[in-house]
């Protein structure tokens, strides 16, 4: 039987900061860049355009170690009628099972992951198909508590901790082109993917449109979606042709 890749996902990314859409420059909260100041207005735009994912970070939360932009994502997920992926300070039971509750349709777990895998595998176990490990790596190291700590784990050797506990996906970026509109690390990424039997998403360093034809092209190889926001709030990426070329590929 010959096996069917679905589509690439493409995920428009809302970063919160302070209430407000940031973007940050590789992970930095004094690099932030302003976008707008009503997140669930930026989502109904994504979801205009074609989106049915959205990927939203408490960027505040993901320091704090606990949600800081609860209202902003309380709005985004009542305005945004598609499928929302929340992460940033996610750490235990309680916020997981109550994001959950409010409509979330995944959970991403960051630092947790790496301080405290035995939470992952709980939480998989109880939220089947909702729990996305984040691996972000700084030089092929995974870097936690919002990027500000580097660690002696590789994101290969952390993300193949999780294979037998039911999550998801694997969410990678590359922390060093974040924000920064270099290209998408796409060789790192799908080493990850072909290394690990978990779909993997794309983030970090997204620049226009020929990111979303590569790693489109790169769906066989275990690559379920990508990330992008600069590149859609700068004017650089398309969301429509983004998507359209992501379906056909």
């Amino acid at each position: 039987m010959e096996t069917v890749t679905a589509p690439l996902i493409v995920f428009p990314a809302i970063d919160l900061k302070a209430g407000q859409v940031v973007r940050l420059a590789e992970g930095d909260m004094a690099r932030a860049t302003v976008y707008g100041d009503d997140p669930a207005h930026q989502a109904t735009l994504f979801a205009a355009a074609g989106a049915g994912h959205l990927h939203v970070v408490d960027l505040d939360g993901a320091f704090a170690g606990e949600s800081v932009n609860g209202e902003a994502v309380r709005a985004i997920v009542a305005a945004f009628p598609g499928h929302v992926q929340l992460g940033g300070g996610i750490r235990t039971p309680a916020s997981v099972e109550a994001w959950f509750d409010l409509g979330v349709a995944r959970v991403v777990i960051g630092t947790a992951a790496l301080e405290n895998p035995q939470f992952v595998r709980d939480m998989a176990a109880a939220f089947p198909g909702g729990i996305v490990v984040a691996v972000d790596a700084r030089d092929g190291m995974v870097a936690t508590k919002g990027w500000a700590d580097v660690s002696t784990t590789s994101a290969v050797d952390l993300a193949r901790r999780f294979e037998d506990a039911g999550v998801a996906a694997v969410l990678f970026t590359d922390v060093g082109r974040d924000g920064l509109l270099k290209g998408c690390n796409v060789e790192a990424t799908v080493d990850l993917a072909r290394a690990v039997d978990i779909p993997v998403i794309a983030s970090g360093g997204v620049a226009g449109i020929a990111d979303i034809h590569v790693l489109a092209l790169h769906a066989r190889d275990g690559i379920e979606g990508v990330i992008t926001g600069r590149a859609l709030y700068d004017g650089r990426l398309d969301l429509a042709a983004a998507l359209s070329v992501a379906a056909a590929a």
